[in-house]
Parts: structure tokens; sequence; C-alpha cells
């Protein structure tokens, strides 16, 4: 017959009583930091103090004392945590995380094309996560001030791009950077553009909307739309904004770029210094061939003031008369 102590497995103070099947268990009571009992190894159990075994007592097994063994367990990372470092370790400590699209934002098949849409989602920056293989990308109706260099140059294949109706005041050199062989169509209307720099469209090949922005009427704006074609019917929307001279406020910028040179240097300067420089040259041989046209008349004139000389009259000698007289 077995005794008390063979029938109970273990009791402590403030401990449970754990059998010798079932699933492996866990305890963890007010009086130990941890007790732990696995039913392959029903002789190991681990808690604050030394092993105790469980066999029967008719086959005992031996006892150890390693404290050290329950606490390396109990440390043991969890397999979530090894296969994150193994992701790690595989991709050369990058781990890669899915784009996901700001708020406000969707992608869209238009048209069989791959669309990124940002109408009026708020933003005040470009935002990040657009997908590389996005064609057509609205940012439109936001709150975008500036577009800062190789914004868009993660975008190979993106064919039109609308930054219409933001705050818009400034445009990076190399805003479009990445951009030229690919991009077809740039909407830059309704913004607080007085100004862009012409390196910004160095390369592009894009039909333009720049109407209804507070044009400066410079040289760079005249410059400009000799490189781009404008979209549409939105010349006429260019027109002179507060920054431009007062006398050419609110003009249509076409009429006025038709009529007046407005760069002194570059290639309209050189082609304006090479008209005056043609008037000068055929202003001066005009005024040569007048100088010796003057000159002519004037020495014709002194010519016929001049007296004419009289003939000197030869003397008669008197045989001479008489022998006219006879024959007379």
């Amino acid at each position: 017959m077995r005794s008390s102590r063979d029938r109970q497995v273990f009791q402590g103070k403030g401990q449970g009583k754990f059998p010798h099947h079932g699933r492996s268990r866990v305890h963890q009571g007010p009086g130990s930091a941890l007790s732990w009992h696995h039913p392959a190894r029903p002789w190991l159990r681990c808690q604050a103090g030394p092993l105790v075994p469980t066999w029967p007592t008719w086959q005992p097994p031996r006892s150890y004392s390693t404290p050290g063994l329950c606490q390396s367990v109990a440390m043991l990372p969890s397999a979530g945590h090894l296969l994150s470092l193994l992701l790690v370790i595989g991709t050369g400590g990058v781990v890669p995380s899915p784009r996901v699209a700001p708020q406000g934002c969707y992608v869209a098949e238009e048209a069989g094309e791959r669309t990124f849409r940002c109408s009026q989602a708020g933003l005040s920056t470009v935002p990040t996560g657009i997908p590389n293989d996005t064609r057509k990308l609205y940012l439109d109706a936001n709150r975008l001030a500036s577009v800062p260099a190789g914004a868009f140059q993660h975008l190979p294949v993106l064919e039109e791009l609308d930054l219409s109706h933001n705050v818009l005041a400034h445009l990076s050199g190399a805003a479009f950077q990445g951009l030229a062989g690919t991009l077809r169509h740039l909407d830059l209307s309704a913004n607080q553009l007085a100004s862009v720099p012409l390196e910004a469209f160095v390369g592009l090949q894009i039909q333009v909307n720049l109407s209804a922005n507070p044009w400066r009427c410079d040289c760079a704006l005249q410059e400009l739309l000799r490189r781009v074609r404008l979209a549409p019917g939105t010349g006429t929307g260019i027109v002179c904004g507060p920054g431009a001279r007062p006398d050419l406020v609110g003009q249509e910028f076409l009429a006025l770029a038709g009529e007046e040179e407005l760069c002194g240097t570059g290639r309209g300067g050189a082609r304006r210094s090479t008209d005056v420089a043609l008037l000068v040259t055929m202003g001066g041989w005009l005024v040569l061939v007048v100088a010796y046209l003057a000159h002519y008349v004037w020495q014709n004139r002194e010519e016929t003031r001049r007296p004419l000389k009289r003939a000197p009259v030869l003397p008669v000698r008197s045989e001479d008369s008489s022998t006219l007289s006879t024959v007379v």
C-alpha cells in the first residue's frame, strides 16, 4: 500500500498540487518564483529552490540541485522572436515593412493604369509609400507648399502628375529629377507660384498647365514657355501677378511675350544684341553712303561755279587785210 507521501506529489505553502499525468503546467504561487512540471520528465520540477523528485518512492531518481537550469529555460526566447531574428539575419539586418498608403490616399486601376490618388487628403508634404509602378499620381487639393529635390525619383514610370490647387510657392531645381523620358502631363495650376527654376524642367518633354498663379512675368517664365508645351486652353490663364512690373500686372503673359523681350541675358538677350548690332552696322553704312553723295554733289557745284577761260585773240596783219579786200 502506498503511503500518503507516495500519493501526494508535492504540496507547499502557497503552491498547488501537480499530478503525474496530463499537460505540462506552469504554476506561480505567492510563495515561489516559478514552478514547472513536464510529463515527459516526471522527476523534474522547477521552482525557486532545488529540484525535488516527484517519482514514486519505490523508484526514486537522483536529485539534482541546479537552480541555473530553470532560469535558463525561463529565459529562452519564444518561437516568434526566433523567427524575427532569422528574418533580420536573412535580409542583411533590414526587416521589410509593408507599404501603407497615407490616410486619405488609395490605389486604383484607371484605364488599365496604376493610379495613386491623394486628393483632398490634407497633406502638407509629398507622401511616402507611393507604389513605384504608379503611372498617374494625384496630389491635388492639399496643402503642399513646396516640392523638394528628388520627390518623385522613385517613380520610374510616372506619366501624369497633378499638383494643382495647393499652396505651392517654391519648386526645387531637382523637383522632377528622374522623370525625364516618362512624365508627359504636369498640372501646376491654382497655386502660389511667382517664378520657377528653369533647371527643374531640363530634359522634360511635357505638357504643362501653369494657369491661375501670380506670375512675376519675368525672363524665367518666358524661357520656360519656350521649352514646354502648354495644355490646350490654359494659355489665357497665365496672368501677371502683383510681383510683376506695375504696367504688366493683370495682363496675359502670352500677349506680352509676343511683343516684348523680357530677357536681358541668355538666348533672348543674345538675339536682341544681334539685332541691335545689325541696326548699328546698317546705320553706319547708310551714313557713309550719304556722306559720299554729299561730298560728290559739293565737288560738282564747285566745278560749275568756276569762270570759263576765254581763248586768246590773235592780231591781224595789214597785208592779210588788203588781200582779203581784193578778193571781196
